[in-house]
């Protein structure tokens, strides 16, 4: 089955950048989009932004112009530049992506256990 696996996490001031990578372990005609999501204490799991295959992104209004998400196809991962981090960025960041589940012989979506990422003020 497919792994995912976040890294790239850690503890900033506001203004601060960090980078987070997601590897998988093998992309498949599944593999149709790559997205980074975010959770905070009590609060539901967010879309931040997502990349497909071909390369069209799409971002959180609230981190547009801040935030970068690239890919290396060769190297089954995505990257997620994050400048000028503000406070309420602070959550744990958790990457989707879309494997074949060879088990039940379907695509479905994959998540890592997360990178948290922790902006003080």
């Amino acid at each position: 089955q497919m792994q995912v696996a976040e890294s790239g996490g850690g503890s900033v001031q506001t203004g601060g950048s960090l980078r987070l990578s997601c590897v998988a372990s093998e992309y498949t005609y599944c593999t149709i989009e790559t997205a980074w999501y975010r959770q905070s204490p009590g609060e539901e799991r967010q879309f931040v932004s997502g990349i497909t295959i071909d390369g069209n992104t799409n971002y959180k209004d609230s981190v547009k112009g801040r935030f970068t998400i690239s890919q290396d196809n060769a190297k089954n991962t995505v990257y997620l530049q994050m400048n000028n981090l503000e406070p309420e960025d602070t959550a744990m960041y958790y990457c989707k992506v879309g494997g074949y589940d060879y088990e039940l012989n379907t695509c479905r979506d994959y998540w890592g256990q997360g990178t948290q990422v922790t902006v003080s003020s």
